[in-house]
């Protein structure tokens, strides 16, 4: 059975100072070593142009301009997302796991962006124990966020939850102390791993207090990985839903430092905002919903779909919908993406999880025939250069299938998962003494005379 590959722990998980002594050390060789390329190659490309910028880019959303530094992670049009230069398959294939050949264990693609390096086996043990300790909250911070009003949306008392938790930064403490700019990350490192492990907890919290009863959530285990941790404070106990939540942490970690709430946190901590504010102000983007909201409006396509066609669709139906919803001006939500030229990566370890995992669900099903059919419809329009499906395609429909239904909750798991990427971003930024971002900017008179002297 599979709860028989769980191990319980003991019921009081000791103190240690694990951070502090291996991946401190760790992160110390690869910092000094990364300091080193960076000075080096800034002082022989310092003047070398690298891009143009048009007008349209600066009037379109600054779109494509390369404009940041950002250490862990790189989109490719074909290859799609890696951390800290391994590829997603490789990451599945990899890294860590609990389940032996399951999905992997967001500790482990914790420590991947942190050093650039998947844990050993004696490392990745000892961190699961580390971030557990971490995660406890306070009395206080927990009787706060329960204290929330039931109908405040569910991402405004996520960004509360974690504002709860900010007098406790480790950075705020050192830059008041004092703290040579040179040591800024190692108390940076220290509220990346707090942040990660409390937010599970604080998402759990809001869960509750939004729909259901918070007085009964289910305590912390440190028997378990953080997905699973996080997947049983839910309330939900069946194992494959705990592997849809190690994968789905792993999956929506990190894309880019470009997108909204990744260049929110980013531009935030370049005030040395500590983790707490900068990602506080990331999670206050995602709820956008031109950004977090993209997994809703897919699932929405999905049961517009179904309310219209029933159960007993047909591919020709597929189609039908398509075109009426391209002739009503809108788009097919979850298909093309501003960077891949192919079928994103993310939705691909969807897809493989649900062949493995669901069969008989017809919303299910539905994702699996739209996947092979609107993108032919897609790309016979002649207008769209990427028609293949992006990760947001497939979660919903997936979460659904385990009866994760509260819609507006799923950009909470959002989240929690970017967590993962932007806290070590945001260490990576600090160890090489990234500056206050502060570009220039035009109103419309400037930016024609400017674009006039250019065209002259």
């Amino acid at each position: 059975m599979m709860n028989t590959i769980f191990k319980r722990a003991p019921s009081a998980v000791p103190k240690r100072n694990f951070s502090s002594v291996v991946l401190r050390q760790r992160m110390e060789q690869v910092i000094a070593d990364r300091q080193k390329e960076v000075i080096a190659f800034r002082k022989e490309h310092a003047d070398t142009v690298v891009g143009e910028v048009t007008v349209s880019q600066i009037i379109g959303g600054m779109r494509g301009i390369p404009g940041m530094l950002y250490e862990t992670s790189k989109l490719d049009p074909a290859e799609g997302i890696s951390y800290r230069g391994t590829k997603l398959f490789d990451i599945r294939d990899k890294a860590p796991t609990t389940v032996p050949g399951g999905e992997p264990i967001p500790e482990g693609v914790l420590w991947l962006l942190l050093t650039g390096e998947l844990p050993t086996e004696s490392e990745i043990g000892e961190f699961k124990e580390e971030l557990f300790r971490r995660g406890a909250l306070s009395d206080d911070e927990e009787r706060m966020i329960k204290s929330l009003p039931r109908d405040m949306h569910a991402m405004t008392q996520f960004s509360m939850g974690v504002m709860a938790c900010q007098p406790k930064s480790h950075f705020m403490q050192a830059y008041q102390s004092g703290v040579h700019k040179t040591k800024y990350w190692e108390s940076t490192l220290e509220d990346c791993l707090d942040l990660c492990a409390k937010v599970s907890r604080i998402a759990a919290l809001v869960f509750a207090n939004k729909y259901g009863d918070s007085s009964a959530v289910p305590a912390r285990d440190g028997a378990l990985d953080y997905g699973a941790n996080y997947a049983n404070m839910l309330g939900f106990t069946d194992p494959q839903f705990w592997e849809l939540m190690r994968l789905y942490i792993t999956i929506h970690a990190d894309h880019e430092g470009g997108n909204v709430s990744a260049h929110a946190t980013h531009l935030v901590g370049s005030a040395l905002s500590d983790p707490y504010l900068s990602f506080s102000a990331g999670m206050n983007g995602l709820a956008g919903p031109l950004h977090g909201l993209a997994n809703q409006e897919c699932l929405n396509y999905l049961l517009n779909f179904k309310e219209k066609y029933g159960e007993n669709w047909t591919r020709e139906n597929i189609r039908e919908f398509v075109d009426i919803t391209l002739k009503s001006g809108k788009v097919v939500p979850g298909y093309g993406h501003a960077v891949l030229r192919k079928t994103d990566p993310r939705f691909m370890c969807e897809l493989e999880f649900a062949n493995k995992h669901i069969h008989n669900d017809n919303l299910v099903e539905l994702v699996k025939a739209n996947y092979e059919e609107i993108p032919k419809c897609l790309d016979a329009t002649g207008k769209i250069k990427n028609p293949w499906p992006n990760v947001d395609c497939g979660s919903g429909a997936l979460l659904m299938h385990y009866g994760l239904t509260q819609h507006d909750y799923y950009t909470v798991l959002f989240g929690v998962s970017r967590a993962f990427g932007v806290m070590p971003a945001q260490v990576w930024s600090r160890a090489l003494g990234l500056p206050i971002e502060r570009p220039n900017s035009f109103d419309l008179e400037n930016l024609r005379t400017l674009a006039q002297s250019k065209s002259a």
